[in-house]
């Protein structure tokens, strides 16, 4: 049985019976794509949207493109390379066929190709289960959560894992609320005890914090080689203690300047085997970007003021478009900085969020979660994954094999359950 495999590369071409803007309707609705891939991918050049496929698969993948509306084309790829016999050096050429000296990297975006009503069976089974079993159930609830939101985001024809053990969560949960109980009982009968467990808590909340991030790196993979987080302690103590206590005694000027430190310390601790990512992101673009948000929200402020005099109705619904405005600037905006000065070895990573749209999808997530009694939930969820996924893309020089794989090394998820125990964490984002 041959074990050749295939990528699928398109290069613009419309199928008879269609015409371009009807193809390029499906292909946006197929792939949950933003305009802004929509049109690399029908710029004309040709463009990898799969790759590492089995003859049937690739068969598959060609008809389900055809029926939407576009002609691609089935192409062999290279054998691994312990099967091809020593050449002499050639000059590199990108799984399109393009020359990258010629033409620069290629564009792969992230895809999540997961579904609401997929998810729904495997949400609604969850939560049965953990009930039944007084919340045992749990870890391995989330467990495979993960591993669908994960398994069903792609990048470049390969989908992420996450191989995180449910034992291994539940044995942190454990000592997690084992550890909460003690605090409690410490905090209500020996006073000194407790505050003693609190200034424990307090200077272990950085420790905590780079467990739980290792945790969750080094359980991630993606074409079977493994993520990594080497952030240091004193690093997360600065951003958990020492920042904030000195931004309250600048009046909050120094919040720009401290996003942008919370943004490096988790990039450049990550690694993806042994290589780590890179980061750029300079202390004036935060400026600038929490400068303009600022000059919105006192313009909101103001018009929501001055339109209440006027008319006591239109006033709130202007502050209240306003808040919305401003939660999808400050949402978007961040993730969008973290990303797109991020890079890994010669490949950059981009983010393209659109302010209004992702605070639209907040907004109607919840309003028809709550109407239907928190049963749109997984639909909301995969809405949001598929929204994230179709804005991020890498722009990859060459291809994405040459990355070897750190030594393996287990993590416990001590410190992730301990977080979620205490309501600790850190969010990048």
């Amino acid at each position: 049985m041959s074990d050749q495999q295939y990528k699928i590369v398109f290069d613009g071409r419309v199928a008879d019976g269609f015409s371009v803007n009807q193809a390029r309707d499906n292909i946006q609705s197929l792939f949950n794509l933003p305009d802004s891939r929509l049109e690399q991918l029908f710029s004309g050049q040709p463009v990898v949207m799969k790759s590492g496929l089995a003859p049937d698969a690739a068969d598959n993948y060609l008809n389900r493109l055809q029926r939407a509306g576009i002609v691609a084309t089935r192409v062999a790829m290279k054998a691994p390379a312990a099967a091809i016999p020593p050449a002499p050096p050639e000059k590199p050429v990108d799984r399109a066929g393009a020359d990258p000296e010629r033409d620069g990297p290629r564009i792969a975006t992230f895809l999540f190709n997961g579904n609401g009503k997929e998810y729904f069976g495997i949400w609604i089974v969850n939560i049965l289960l953990t009930i039944v079993t007084l919340g045992i159930y749990s870890a391995w609830a989330k467990v495979r959560n993960l591993q669908y939101f994960y398994g069903n985001t792609e990048l470049d024809g390969a989908s992420f894992q996450f191989l995180a053990s449910p034992v291994t969560i539940l044995k942190g949960r454990l000592i997690a609320l084992a550890a909460l109980v003690l605090y409690s009982v410490a905090f209500t009968f020996f006073p000194a005890l407790g505050l003693l467990l609190l200034v424990l808590l307090v200077f272990g909340t950085p420790w905590i914090i780079i467990r739980s991030l290792r945790f969750h790196a080094v359980n991630t993979a993606y074409r079977n080689v493994r993520f990594d987080f080497q952030g240091r302690y004193l690093d997360a103590l600065m951003l958990t203690l020492i920042w904030p206590v000195l931004n309250a005694l600048c009046l909050f000027l120094l919040t720009p300047l401290i996003a942008r430190k919370g943004h490096r310390f988790v990039v450049e601790g990550s690694r993806y085997g042994t290589t780590p990512f890179q980061w750029h992101g300079s202390t004036g673009t935060y400026y600038r970007f929490f400068g303009i948000g600022l000059l919105i929200a006192i313009g909101v402020v103001g018009a929501a003021i001055l339109l209440s005099m006027i008319n006591p109705i239109i006033g709130p619904v202007i502050g209240a478009l306003g808040y919305l405005a401003l939660f999808g600037y400050f949402k978007a905006g961040l993730a969008n900085l973290m990303i797109n000065h991020a890079e890994l070895a010669d490949h950059q990573l981009a983010s393209e969020l659109e302010p209004i749209q992702l605070a639209w999808i907040f907004v109607s997530n919840s309003f028809l979660t709550v109407i239907t009694l928190g049963l749109y939930l997984p639909w909301a969820r995969v809405r949001l994954a598929s929204y994230r996924a179709g804005c991020t893309s890498m722009a990859i020089q060459g291809d994405l094999d040459h990355f070897v794989a750190a030594e393996s090394r287990r993590t416990s998820a001590l410190g992730e359950e301990l977080g979620e125990a205490f309501d600790v964490g850190f969010a990048a984002i």
